[in-house]
């Protein structure tokens, strides 16, 4: 019988040698004709540790290694390799135009950000003011109560 391979996202890679990949699956509901989204996690055998979060792999079914672990994780030398620059390049584009951006904004609206500022801290000021009016009250129906039991 051939062994199922599934494709799915690193979830986790905290344990050692296992990693935690989370495959989704769509499928047709037989009532409601709608496609809905099915998720399931499996325990997959990592002998390198070499996979992180986020990473995109495929998992093989083998004999039972653990309790819970009866996937082991596929690599493929020429497919890891070239994943890898794309991430990096993508890292690297975004960043650029974030530093841009930054340095275009302070240049635009410097004085607009502080009268704002102040009357956030109006509102927050005024908000403080009955529920600390609110506290006190508590406190004195407190004291009158005990010294009704006392008598």
């Amino acid at each position: 019988m051939p062994r199922r391979i599934l494709e799915g996202n690193v979830v986790s890679d905290k344990m050692d040698k296992t990693v935690t990949v989370l495959v989704e699956r769509r499928y047709k509901h037989p009532v409601y004709k709608k496609y809905v989204k099915q998720t399931d996690k499996f325990a997959a055998h990592d002998e390198t540790n070499n996979v992180k979060v986020g990473d995109r792999v495929r998992i093989e079914e083998c004999s039972p290694i653990s309790k819970r672990k009866s996937w082991r994780v596929i690599t493929d030398g020429a497919a890891a390799s070239a994943t890898e620059p794309k991430k990096e390049a993508a890292k690297k584009k975004p960043a650029a135009k974030k530093t841009e951006e930054k340095k275009a904004a302070p240049a635009k609206n410097p004085a607009a950000k502080k009268p704002a500022a102040k009357k956030t801290t109006e509102k927050k000021a005024a908000e403080k003011k009955p529920a600390a009016k609110k506290t006190t009250a508590k406190k004195t129906t407190a004291k009158k109560s005990e010294t009704k039991k006392d008598a």
